[in-house]
């Protein structure tokens, strides 16, 4: 069974691809956390020019490189205008963080962005981002379950695709980066992958953690770590989060290294995973917000220029040899 594009929804989806029909994305629609990166790098606060600068320096250095570039709309208009040409445009619609103030992690979106007007800034797709623990109460996930019908809905009536973003959670210790959350993780994240696969979303792409906490995994651990799974274990969580879908799906980075991200690509591909590309941010550009914001746009940009295309440019020989074209799961 594949997934039903419309012709635009399907035109777009090329034009976020490379000539492998593999999503190859560079992601930065940070905003909070970028803020907080560039003031820790500068030692004082971080305006909004230094923001939107950024990401405009981001985007005219590495877009060459990359299928397509995930940008937000309050920060990273003036970055989308500065693209390569040939590089796709993906917004977010969602607000950054979530609603701290009720249990939940409820979303909520960009008060004036609706997916007419991200198509009408360029957009090829909306992209939209949910936290979400498939064991809270019903309560909770069933009030989620109906913004994303709405979302994805919205996305398909202006022809566009949606990527749907979905990041775990443990609602009951909030816990991550330990050996319980790395436990918990696998049947978490491969029960979300099967819940929004359903077609009643109307989710093109869904853009997707690794199923495990790679820093566990049995010959990835720092020294003094005790595993949590064996390799076997690992490979049968990505394999099962590959089958839990029958729609395209990209890994996202979740701020790993661009080292250990490229070993999470080639573990996936080791163990079935059919994954489609990727949508890769910290991983990418993280290590050049210390050189912009500490000694200058110029040095910030040779950083992107040399470092940052190195790590583009190594992403792209590791997805050449483990990405699947998602055209397989996909009608027109």
């Amino acid at each position: 069974m594949s997934v039903k594009l419309t012709a635009g929804q399907l035109k777009h989806l090329k034009q976020l691809s490379n000539d492998d029909n593999v999503i190859s994305a560079l992601a930065i629609d940070q905003r909070g956390s970028l803020k907080k990166m560039l003031a820790a790098a500068a030692n004082k606060p971080a305006d909004e020019t230094t923001i939107v600068d950024f990401k405009k320096a981001v985007s005219e250095e590495l877009t060459k490189y990359a299928s397509a570039i995930l940008l937000d709309p309050e920060y990273g208009l003036p970055a989308a205008k500065v693209r390569d040409p040939k590089s796709g445009l993906l917004l977010s619609y969602e607000k950054t963080g979530y609603d701290a103030t009720e249990p939940g992690r409820f979303p909520d979106l960009i008060d004036n962005q609706s997916a007419l007007r991200i198509k009408n800034e360029g957009g090829d797709a909306v992209k939209f981002l949910l936290y979400i623990d498939p064991d809270e109460p019903d309560a909770i996930n069933d009030r989620k379950y109906a913004f994303v019908e709405r979302v994805g809905a919205e996305a398909k009536a202006n022809d566009l695709p949606l990527f749907l973003e979905l990041i775990s959670y443990d609602g009951k210790t909030n816990e991550t980066g330990t050996a319980a959350w790395a436990k918990a993780k696998p049947e978490k994240v491969i029960k979300i992958t099967k819940e929004f696969s359903k077609p009643q979303y109307n989710v093109s792409v869904l853009k997707l953690e690794v199923p495990v906490d790679q820093k566990f995994v049995e010959g990835y651990t720092d020294d003094g770590v005790t595993p949590v799974y064996s390799k076997e274990e690992a490979a049968k969580y990505y394999k099962e989060q590959s089958d839990a879908t029958n729609l395209p799906f990209i890994f996202l980075s979740a701020g790993v290294t661009n080292e250990l991200f490229l070993e999470e690509l080639k573990f996936a591909k080791q163990a079935g995973s059919a994954f489609n590309g990727v949508l890769c941010g910290r991983a990418t550009w993280k290590p050049g917000v210390k050189p912009y914001a500490a000694e200058g746009e110029a040095a910030g940009k040779k950083w992107l220029q040399t470092e940052g295309k190195a790590n583009i440019d190594r992403l792209n020989k590791v997805l050449a040899e483990t990405a699947t074209p998602w055209t397989d799961k996909v009608e027109g």
